[in-house]
């Protein structure tokens, strides 16, 4: 790896979050009060030693609350879940809230009926707001994008960068090198020489190699009589090679780093003369 390129790594900065980037507790909070009638309903099984007689007391009241079992093991419902039932088929998860009977087996194997009897959780309302709690670490990752989209909007707008925020590939069907899948771009500069188009990624570390990639691209970055710009060259995931056309590039040195699924995992030095 270039003595260039290990600098620009050392400028990585060690985190991006914010205090709200940790959890979304108004997210968390309409989550729960979408269900919170159910899982009052559903307390009434809590302290019960006979749960058959519970359950069948609670589903002649009212069949739709158990609708919300699949929350109280941290499964959402619009995962459409499958596991093997008893008779070794596999079943989506929300066929066993249909009877009595499957409801039992639900609640018994999963470990729900000890929690019930033995008094473990006092109420499931504030359980499911625990639950999504440590649901919502899941969607941190968004939150890092959209805050390194804030810190280089920021950016722009104090050097009065004019950009346009958030346009998809398919508005230049000019530039050939995007390929033929559609790519949104977080930023877009037009100048008279040029059009930026920019997707803001967090880096604070070099990554590893992966197994998978579903997007990927080149970064070349000019050094020492180069020209001191970037420039991406988005790749077909599935391409064993590329060629660079690098006529145009000043003479000098350049670090071309691979960027899979958002992480650098490798760099080479580029010497054009």
């Amino acid at each position: 790896m270039s003595e260039q390129f290990k600098h620009f790594l050392s400028q990585f900065s060690e985190t991006n979050a914010t205090l709200d980037y940790f959890t979304d507790f108004k997210k968390i909070k309409s989550n729960v009060n979408k269900i919170s009638i159910k899982l009052n309903q559903l307390n009434y099984l809590i302290g019960k030693e006979n749960l058959k007689e519970a359950v069948n007391e609670l589903y002649q009241e009212n069949p739709n609350v158990f609708e919300v079992l699949d929350i109280l093991i941290a499964i959402r419902k619009n995962k459409k879940a499958k596991t093997f039932n008893n008779n070794g088929k596999i079943v989506l998860l929300d066929t066993y809230f249909t009877s009595p009977e499957g409801i039992l087996e639900y609640i018994d194997e999963t470990g729900l009926a000890d929690l019930f009897r033995n008094k473990d959780v006092t109420n499931l309302v504030d359980y499911v707001f625990g639950i999504e709690v440590g649901l919502d670490t899941n969607a941190r990752k968004n939150r890092g994008g959209d805050n390194m989209s804030k810190a280089v909007s920021l950016i722009f707008d104090k050097a009065g960068v004019f950009y346009k925020k958030e346009l998809n590939n398919t508005i230049f069907p000019e530039i050939i090198s995007l390929g033929v899948d559609v790519k949104r771009f977080d930023f877009v500069i037009k100048t008279k020489k040029k059009t930026y188009l920019i997707e803001t990624n967090y880096y604070n570390s070099g990554g590893s190699k992966l197994n998978e990639a579903s997007s990927a691209y080149l970064m070349v970055l000019g050094y020492y009589g180069g020209s001191n710009t970037s420039n991406n060259y988005i790749l077909d995931v599935n391409a064993n090679q590329i060629n660079l056309n690098v006529s145009n590039y000043q003479n000098g040195f350049y670090t071309v780093a691979l960027v899979v699924n958002g992480k650098i995992i490798d760099a080479k030095t580029l010497i054009k003369q």
